[in-house]
């Protein structure tokens, strides 16, 4: 008798879990209403010939730091030994027609999809660098960064807090007297990283 009941009950089980993905669709559609993106761009013009003669630009989507993210414990779990994505909903892209260096490695003109690498002990982070037909031949969200091939890295430098930053953001910086050395930055929250990128534009 216990046996005839336990083979119902399989029977049961399968037959729930049969019909349990029989319900999922098989395909869903997500998003397409308005989504915030940010975006940082250093163009280089030339007056004398009045055309551009290079531009870089980094766009992305902006997720909001949540109070949960405070707790160092939980920050750690999300962010150790893990590449992060940078960003929400679509990837975020590093877009250059001019060779640039970005902490000391060399970035040939093309696209990228960046994110960023934290080390397993926590002390150090990396600029992560995708190939973008790599990415679009496996059919991959940004969501699932972790199992995309990376074709190199750059090391960012860790700085000082500063006043928490609401939604993540990337700023491109320079001086009038040094366009061409420019300070890539990203805040979200309490989290600050920056690295150097030297543009390789005109005489």
């Amino acid at each position: 008798m216990k046996e005839l009941i336990t083979v119902a009950l399989l029977f049961l089980t399968g037959c729930t879990l049969l019909n349990a993905q029989q319900q999922k669709p098989e395909i869903v559609a997500e998003d397409g209403d308005y989504q915030e993106r940010g975006s940082a761009r250093v163009l280089y013009w030339g007056p004398r010939i009045d055309a551009a003669l290079g531009q870089f630009a980094i766009d992305y989507g902006r997720p909001g730091w949540k109070k949960e993210y405070d707790d160092t414990a939980k920050f750690d779990a999300m962010t150790r030994g893990k590449i992060w994505r940078l960003g929400s909903n679509f990837w975020t892209v590093l877009d250059t027609n001019i060779p640039l260096r970005i902490a000391g490695r060399e970035v040939a003109p093309g696209s990228y999809y960046l994110g960023l690498e934290r080390s397993q002990d926590g002390g150090s982070w990396q600029l992560v660098f995708i190939d973008p037909a790599n990415a679009r031949s496996m059919h991959l969200d940004a969501y699932q960064i972790q199992r995309a091939p990376v074709l190199f890295r750059a090391p960012m430098t860790v700085e000082q807090v500063g006043e928490p930053a609401d939604k993540l953001t990337v700023k491109l910086s320079y001086t009038r007297e040094r366009i061409r050395d420019v300070r890539l930055s990203i805040a979200w929250g309490r989290l600050r990283l920056s690295a150097p990128v030297v543009a390789t534009v005109g005489n």
